[in-house]
Parts: structure tokens; C-alpha cells; sequence
């Protein structure tokens, strides 16, 4: 699939390592004087604190036809030590990985501040849509999960550039089925859990695996599982059988109540 980023010169990609010789060593074929040639062309530059994971990206986004040099750093600060061997900045890929928002809850907006107008676009192994919400509030210009292919990384990284905001199409349909459900969660499920959580409750009190529970709400079975252990959390229950009896308490006093 042809690339949507604006042509801005395909030369070799570079990968930067702050904790190792101070010189720039090629991931490409070409000469060291070609790179000094292109000093003044724009790079993408990715942030991952996984040395195999970062390198692992750069070649493939290469491989794939992104049209521009990369730079990859383990952190904002490597970045910073060495950003004088660097091209100017087109975009960063902000990649966090299995992390949750309150673990970058400050590193997006530094990063938004630091490297405007250059968009910030994260990569994560989640595509949860409060995540993704609290990601672009935080100035990020895109979010792209891991589940999807190098191609639509790339379109989506071009997008960023050209001005626009990518966000995945499965989460864009999670999203309207989130405000589906919010207007149907049972009362005594408001307050105690959020919609999110409330889905599977109701996946739950049905009886449904955590499999199809995933299938069904487009999650991973890994992040049904953790929901599963807070609803246990909030529930003071030991199992899923013990959710289950005091789920059906709950709406049966409800049902009582009214």
C-alpha cells in the first residue's frame, strides 16, 4: 500500500545511541557523507526504553517505504543528550508499550510541548478508548495499537503530519458502543463501576467466558482478565462464582427496592 506521508526525500534511516560511541551508525547502506548531505531533512523520531524494540521498528518502517530518516532513543532525555547529530524533527512515535496513562501521564504533554508543531503519535498495546481519549486530551495527534499492520502505522504517522488525528476504527465503533451501554447500565451497577467494567459484569452475570467476553467487547483476554480481578477487587470477591451470587444480590434488592 502506497504511503500518504508527503515526499520529504528517502534516505537512509539512522539509529541514535546515547549510551554508546557518540557517532551515528547507519541501519542503511549508505555513506556517511550522504547523511551530512541530508542533514537538513526531516526525521521521525521513535521512543521506546526497548533497545531491540525501537531498532526492531526503525527497520521496518524503513523496509516499509517511510520516507524519511529515523532516529530512536530510549527516552526524551537520550534524545536530548544527542539531538545535535539529529535532522530536524517531523514527528515522534511515542511507543508505552503494555504502560497505562497514569504512568505517562506527564510524558505526553512535555513531549507535545518540546516537539511542537512536530505531532506526537503513540503506539500502545492497548486500543482501550479511555485510554486513547485521555492520550489526545494529553496532546498527542494520534494513538495506533499494535494490532494493527506496519502500513497503517505509517499512513497514520503521515496523517499526524498533514495536520490530521488518527484514532483506530475498532475504538471509533467501542466508542459508540460505550455510550450504548452507559445509557443502559443497571442502577445498582452506577457509581461502583466504570462502563467499561460494567460490560463485563453484564458478560458475567451471563456466564460468559473471558474469551468471548473479549470477542464481544473488542478487548484483549489480557485486559479482561485485569477488569475481572477489580470488579473481584470492588466486590471483596475471591472468585467468579462468588461475583456472580453477589452480582444477583445486588439486582435483586434493586428489583425489591423499586
Amino acid at each position: 500500500m502506497a504511503s500518504s506521508i508527503p515526499d520529504l526525500g528517502k534516505v537512509s534511516a539512522f539509529t541514535y545511541e546515547p549510551h554508546g560511541a557518540k557517532s551515528v551508525s547507519p541501519v542503511g547502506n549508505e555513506e556517511e557523507e550522504q547523511s551530512l548531505e541530508n542533514v537538513d531533512k526531516r526525521c521521525l523520531l521513535i521512543l521506546d526504553g526497548r533497545a531491540l524494540g525501537r531498532e526492531c521498528l526503525a527497520r521496518t518502517l524503513i523496509n516499509h517505504g517511510l520516507a524519511m530518516d529515523v532516529a530512536a532513543y530510549g527516552s526524551i532525555d537520550d534524545w536530548r543528550e544527542m539531538k545535535g547529530n539529529c535532522p530536524p524533527v517531523a514527528a515522534v512515535l511515542f511507543n508505552i508499550g503494555a504502560r497505562q496513562d497514569g504512568e505517562i501521564a506527564t510524558d505526553i504533554p512535555t513531549l507535545a510541548s518540546e516537539f511542537r508543531p512536530a505531532p506526537v503519535v503513540v503506539l500502545s498495546d492497548s486500543d482501550d478508548i479511555a485510554q486513547i481519549l485521555r492520550v489526545l486530551e494529553g496532546g498527542a495527534k494520534g494513538f495506533i495499537p499494535t494490532s494493527v499492520g506496519v502500513d497503517v502505522c505509517i499512513e497514520a504517522i503521515g496523517l499526524a503530519i498533514a495536520g490530521g488525528v488518527f484514532v483506530p476504527a475498532s475504538s471509533v465503533v467501542a466508542a459508540r458502543h460505550l455510550i450504548e451501554t452507559e445509557k443502559h447500565v443497571a442502577p445498582p451497577l452506577a457509581g461502583m463501576f466504570t462502563i467499561r467494567q460494567a460490560e463485563v459484569v453484564e458478560a458475567l452475570r451471563k456466564g460468559k467466558a473471558n474469551k468471548i467476553i473479549a470477542y464481544e467487547l473488542n478487548l484483549r483476554e489480557s485486559t479482561v482478565k485485569v477488569h475481572i480481578r477489580t470488579i473481584m477487587k470492588k466486590l471483596k470477591a475471591t472468585n467468579r462464582t462468588e461475583v456472580a451470587c453477589k452480582l444477583n444480590e445486588m439486582y435483586s434488592g434493586d428489583a425489591h427496592a423499586s
